[in-house]
C-alpha cells in the first residue's frame, strides 16, 4: 500500500504483506460482493467526531457535520442513548434558523449536513418546521442533505421529497417489546415499517439503520428489520453496533459478541446480494472494534465508517481496492454515484 502525505512530509511507502485468506465461513459473502460490486471497499470519515488512523488522516474535519434541530432535548430518553449522541451535534439557533447556520458552515468549507435532533414522545425528529429551509441550502448553497427522521408521517414525506433531501435514515427496530423497553414508545414494528412505505411512495431515497444488539445487548429484533429492509427499495443498509454509552442505563452492559454481530453481517450479505452494506459509526473501541471491521472485510460489507488501525492493509491484502470519502457513509446509492465526491487522497501519519 502507499500512502501520499500531507503537504511538507515525505511520500510513505508501506512494505506490501501477502495476500489474505478470508475465513471459510466468510467466503460466501466475499464472492457474493465481488460478483456484484467488484474489489472496491470503501472508507469514510465524516466530521462527526475527531478520529484518524496512522493509515488515514482525514483533511477536513468539517467537510461533513452533524446538526440537531432540538439541539440536546429528546422527549424518549432510549435507554441505550438518553440523548448522549446529540451532544456531539452543531444546533440549529433559534434566533438564526438553519439556512443562516448552513450558509455560515459552506462559508468556512463545509459542503454537506446531517440534519437530526431528538425526537417527540410520538417518535418523530420535529423536521416539519424547517422543511423551506432545507429547500434553500439545497438550492441556494448547493449543500448535500440528508436526515434522521425518526417516525415518518405521510406529511413529512412529502415535505422531506419537496426539500430534495438527497437522503432520509430510518431507524428500524423488528421486535413490539424492544420499542416499548428500550425506546418507550407505545408503537409496533407494522408502524415502523409504515414508514418505509411512505418514504418508498415518496420517491426518496431509504437509509435503514438497524441497530445490532440493541435489546440490552441481546438480539431480539434484528432478523425482522432485516426481513423488512428487503421487501423496499432501499438504497443502502447500514448496521451498526450496540455501544454502551456512559450515564445511560446500559453502561455496565457487555455488546453483543463479535460471533453473533459477524454471523448477522454474513446474513444481511445473503439477504441483500445486491444491497450496498455498510458497517456505521456506531461500534465498540478497542480489540472489539477491530474483529468486527475484519468481519465486515470477510463477509463482504462495502464500506466501513471510522476504520479501526490496519483494516486498510487487512481490506488490500483480501484483495480489495479502498477508497476514501469524508463523508458520511449514507452517502453511497449507486444511482447517485456519477455525482458523488471524488475519492480523498491518504495523507500519512498521525501527526
Amino acid at each position: 500500500m502507499s500512502c501520499r502525505a500531507a503537504a511538507g512530509q515525505p511520500l510513505v511507502q508501506l512494505t506490501a504483506a501477502p495476500p489474505l485468506q478470508p475465513p471459510p465461513a466468510a467466503l460466501v459473502g466475499m464472492r457474493q460482493r465481488r460478483r456484484v460490486f467488484g474489489d472496491r471497499i470503501e472508507f469514510y470519515a465524516p466530521g462527526l467526531k475527531r478520529w484518524q488512523t496512522a493509515e488515514w488522516r482525514p483533511r477536513r474535519a468539517d467537510r461533513f457535520l452533524a446538526v440537531s434541530v432540538t439541539g440536546t432535548a429528546c422527549a424518549l430518553q432510549c435507554d441505550h442513548c438518553e440523548a448522549k449522541v446529540l451532544e456531539g451535534m452543531l444546533t440549529v439557533p433559534r434566533d438564526a434558523g438553519l439556512f443562516e447556520l448552513a450558509r455560515q458552515l459552506a462559508a468556512r468549507g463545509t459542503e454537506g449536513l446531517l440534519l437530526s435532533g431528538g425526537s417527540t414522545r410520538s417518535g418523530e425528529v420535529p423536521l416539519l418546521p424547517h422543511l423551506a429551509e432545507m429547500r434553500r441550502v439545497r438550492d441556494e448553497l448547493g449543500m448535500r442533505l440528508i436526515v434522521h427522521s425518526g417516525v415518518v408521517s405521510r406529511e413529512l414525506a412529502a415535505g422531506l421529497a419537496a426539500a430534495g433531501v438527497e437522503g432520509v435514515m430510518v431507524d428500524l427496530i423488528g421486535a413490539d417489546r424492544t420499542l416499548r423497553e428500550v425506546y418507550h414508545l407505545d408503537l409496533t414494528v407494522d408502524d415502523l415499517e409504515r414508514s418505509l412505505e411512505l418514504l418508498a411512495a415518496a420517491g426518496l431515497t431509504i437509509l435503514p439503520h438497524i441497530v445490532l444488539g440493541l435489546h440490552y445487548g441481546r438480539f431480539v429484533g434484528e432478523g425482522r428489520a432485516l426481513e423488512m429492509v428487503g421487501r423496499y427499495p432501499i438504497s443502502t443498509l447500514i448496521l451498526v453496533v450496540l455501544t454502551p454509552l456512559v450515564g445511560t442505563p446500559m453502561e455496565n452492559l457487555a455488546p453483543p459478541p463479535v460471533e453473533e454481530v459477524s454471523g448477522f453481517f454474513a446474513r444481511s450479505r445473503e439477504t441483500l446480494p445486491r444491497t450496498q452494506i455498510n458497517l456505521g459509526c456506531g461500534r465498540p473501541l478497542g480489540a472489539m472494534k477491530v474483529a468486527l471491521d475484519k468481519a465486515a472485510v470477510d463477509h463482504g460489507l462495502n464500506g466501513i465508517a471510522y476504520p479501526a488501525e490496519g483494516i486498510v492493509d487487512y481490506a488490500e491484502r483480501s484483495g480489495l481496492t479502498p477508497a476514501f470519502y469524508e463523508y458520511c457513509c449514507s452517502l453511497t446509492w449507486s444511482e447517485a454515484r456519477a455525482r458523488r465526491p471524488a475519492a480523498m487522497e491518504v495523507a500519512s501519519g498521525a501527526g
